[in-house]
């Protein structure tokens, strides 16, 4: 399959690529636009809001799960089949989730339409290191980051204009119908990127040796890690933000949306400008320049906190900075991490996938478990993050780096 680094002609994006956002905002969006509906789901179940949780823990690990079985698939059957089979599973379990009689057939389908979701975290990725060299890649990832950054903002209130109208099932009825057109134009729009002359055939074993030669790849690894460590930043600030915000400094839950919702417009702005800078410069270029700003914020963030030295606008620069800086870093990453994995990009997709959605649930887990009611345990774990991938980056990702080629 020919490449291109310069996939975008003219002022319209492709068809193809709008349709790979949109298949990459179906986790997003199944995560997200729901989240309004908690206490009515419990209510009308017949349940507490602690267990309507569990719904979310198990859609989590459908879609973290999934992602290892999409890659392999895809590099020997292609693109298509699997991403038909996962679209295809998300809308019945999606339809399923919308009649469900009790909270037993709920947490069940969940899990089922958290594996069908994961199909678009994979195959997009692999579609786009198929299309295009490690600049266009990293250009195509940044759109993706675009609906990366749109969903958390505009699935809840969504889900809270259904609700206006109608009951929580109207949210899983919208799901259903979104995951019906994303199929209808999967079949109309998209083609088969893989390369034929590149078949990978599907053993076990094989599987095994690939995921273990990848995780023996320090490149690679490297890459992926620093991407995902970033992305633990922002994980553990959605788990933590919250609290500290809301609890500790007394913002109003009301305008809690405002201070999230110009977190996610800074990370979409970065993405935007990253997709022109890697225009006329490399993708590892710009990394270089931006991976420097997360750890040295958040680092001086934490160290006035432990001194008493807190504050409001001290912390919401901090937050702003760090995930503004995910636009740059998120796609610049995945895009040189991949660059090099054409026979297996799709197993190289799942693993890198897989990986930075562990790390980024890890950072939720140790900010569940670090709690001492104060913003030191949020700004700490940002702090660790940013500074992680830095290092990753500077000693082991550069010292590594082969010249990525712009065709492969």
């Amino acid at each position: 399959m020919h490449t291109d680094s310069s996939p975008f002609q003219g002022k319209r994006l492709p068809g193809w690529l709008i349709l790979m956002a949109a298949l990459t905002a179906m986790g997003a969006l199944s995560i997200d636009m729901y989240l309004p509906s908690f206490s009515f789901i419990a209510k009308d179940l017949g349940v507490g809001s602690n267990t309507i949780q569990l719904t979310l823990s198990t859609f989590l690990i459908g879609l973290a799960f999934g992602q290892m079985f999409y890659g392999p698939i895809s590099d020997r059957f292609g693109r298509k089949p699997p991403l038909y089979f996962g679209i295809c599973l998300y809308v019945v379990s999606s339809l399923g989730c919308a009649l469900a009689p009790n909270i037993e057939t709920l947490l069940v389908l969940r899990f089922f339409q958290g594996l069908g979701g994961s199909s678009g975290m994979v195959i997009p990725r692999a579609v786009v290191r198929d299309k295009m060299g490690a600049e266009g890649a990293a250009r195509a990832f940044s759109m993706l980051m675009l609906v990366f950054g749109l969903a958390p903002i505009l699935a809840p209130f969504i889900g809270g204009l259904l609700l206006t109208f109608s009951t929580w099932r109207a949210i899983f009825a919208t799901l259903t119908v979104f995951g019906a057109i994303c199929l209808i134009c999967t079949h109309r729009v998209m083609e088969e990127t893989r390369d034929q002359a590149h078949v990978v055939p599907l053993h076990l074993g094989r599987v095994l040796r690939q995921y273990l030669g990848l995780l023996r790849h320090r490149q690679f690894m490297a890459y992926v890690l620093c991407g995902g460590l970033i992305q633990a930043g922002l994980f553990a600030y959605i788990s933590g933000g919250p609290f500290v915000l809301i609890e500790l400094h007394g913002i109003k839950p009301q305008n809690f949306g405002f201070v999230f919702g110009a977190n996610a417009i800074g990370l979409i702005t970065c993405s935007q400008i990253n997709a022109r800078l890697v225009i006329k410069r490399s993708a590892d270029r710009v990394l270089g320049k931006i991976i420097w700003i997360p750890a040295i914020l958040t680092t001086i963030v934490a160290l006035l906190v432990a001194c008493g030295f807190e504050s409001l606008p001290l912390l919401l620069i901090g937050f702003f900075g760090f995930l503004s800086c995910h636009g740059f870093v998120g796609p610049n990453a995945s895009a040189i991490a991949l660059a090099q994995q054409g026979k297996q990009a799709g197993t190289a997709a799942a693993l890198m996938g897989t990986l930075q959605f562990g790390i980024g649930m890890l950072s939720g887990v140790v900010m569940g478990l670090w709690h001492d009611g104060t913003a030191l345990p949020l700004v700490t774990v940002m702090a660790v993050c940013g500074v992680a991938a830095l290092l990753l980056y500077r000693y082991v990702a550069r010292h590594t780096m082969q010249t990525v080629p712009r065709q492969a």
